[in-house]
Formats: C-alpha cells, sequence, structure tokens
C-alpha cells in the first residue's frame, strides 16, 4: 500500500488549495479513506473521512469550508480547502483505514503517507 500527497503550499488567509492522495497497491474503492492534519508537538487531528460508498464526515472545524472526495477510477482522494485560516496551518496527511466505513475519530487508520505541508499567513 502506498499513499502519496500532493498540492500543499502557501496562502493567504481566504484562499484555498486542493489536496490530493493518490494511492496504489490495493483495490482504492473498498476501503475509508481520511486526511489527518498535525502541527509539531501536538497531537494528530482527524479532518474529514469518506467511505466506501461516499459517505462523508468532518471535523467542526472544517465543516462548511472543507470538502472531501474521491475518484475511484483515478484511485485518489482530494481535500478542498477553502476560506483558509492560519489555524488550518499544519501538515496534512491521508490515511487508510482497514475498513469500508469510517469513523471520524478512529484510531486505525493503519496506512499514511508521507504528508504535504499547509501554510496560511494572516
Amino acid at each position: 500500500v502506498q499513499l502519496l500527497e500532493s498540492g500543499g503550499g502557501s496562502v493567504q488567509a481566504g484562499g484555498s488549495l486542493r489536496l490530493a492522495c493518490t494511492a496504489s497497491g490495493y483495490i482504492f474503492r473498498n476501503f475509508c479513506m481520511g486526511w489527518f492534519r498535525q502541527l509539531p508537538g501536538k497531537e494528530r487531528e482527524a479532518v474529514a473521512t469518506i467511505d466506501w460508498s461516499g459517505g462523508l464526515q468532518y471535523a467542526e472545524s472544517v465543516k462548511d469550508r472543507f470538502t472531501i472526495s474521491r475518484d475511484n477510477d483515478k484511485n485518489t482522494l482530494y481535500l478542498q480547502m477553502n476560506s483558509l485560516k492560519p489555524e488550518d496551518t499544519a501538515m496534512y496527511y491521508c490515511a487508510r483505514r482497514n475498513f469500508r466505513n469510517c469513523k471520524l475519530g478512529a484510531s486505525d487508520f493503519f496506512y499514511w503517507g508521507q504528508g504535504t505541508q499547509v501554510t496560511v499567513s494572516s
């Protein structure tokens, strides 16, 4: 299993970014996928998840600003981030759970990408 994130960068507050995570080595459509973020020295935070059938879950802090989606034909997970705030600054990771269904607070996401940095300036 390999997960490779892209799309991070630096933007001003109010701007937008779209992250992508390309998956390989397994049947992408069969598994729950999620986006997480982490600041140095802080706990990792679940941002959004999407299950095998397209069911969505979001952290309260990003609801109505971020949109998670997946393209099963391209084996790619996306995170569209709008109205970005400085507090969204973090390393963002995509991850795969070993189940079809998702649980936002679950700790059993066993496969992770290397991360992509998002920096939002005020």
